[in-house]
């Protein structure tokens, strides 16, 4: 096996396909909205903490629009409740949006669903 191929590989990432996870962000009302889509899962939640993370230093809110997230794994919450963490740390407001009734039994199910508690209440839903 020749190394040039491995370093090819290492050089170019392959880009994630539609079972992947997209992130995308514009600003709605003075908030960073990150539109998800895709699965939240163990192979893609370290890249939605890094991304969110790297907008937090300039964002004074972050909403997670997670309308097109189709699968959540623990993997998926543990990174949800990182953020919401790191958020409270910098003074950030962090909310969730549009997530399905199957994200919502997940989070109800681990007792999450109150740390996101102003977001369920509500029913947050933005355009």
């Amino acid at each position: 096996m020749s190394a040039e191929p491995a370093s090819a590989s290492a050089a170019a990432p392959s880009p994630i396909t539609a079972t992947g996870l997209n992130l995308r962000n514009y600003t709605l009302e003075g908030a960073t909205v990150v539109v998800c889509s895709g699965r939240l899962t163990l192979e893609h939640s370290e890249r939605l903490k890094t991304y969110v993370r790297d907008l937090m230093p300039n964002a004074k809110g972050l909403i997670l629009d997670m309308k097109d997230v189709n699968r959540m794994d623990s993997a998926g919450l543990g990174a949800l409740v990182a953020l919401y963490i790191s958020a409270k740390k910098t003074h950030c407001e962090f909310l969730l949006a549009n997530y399905n009734q199957s994200i919502k039994d997940l989070l109800g199910l681990t007792n999450l669903l109150a740390v996101f508690e102003s977001t369920a209440r509500s029913g947050l839903r933005i355009p």
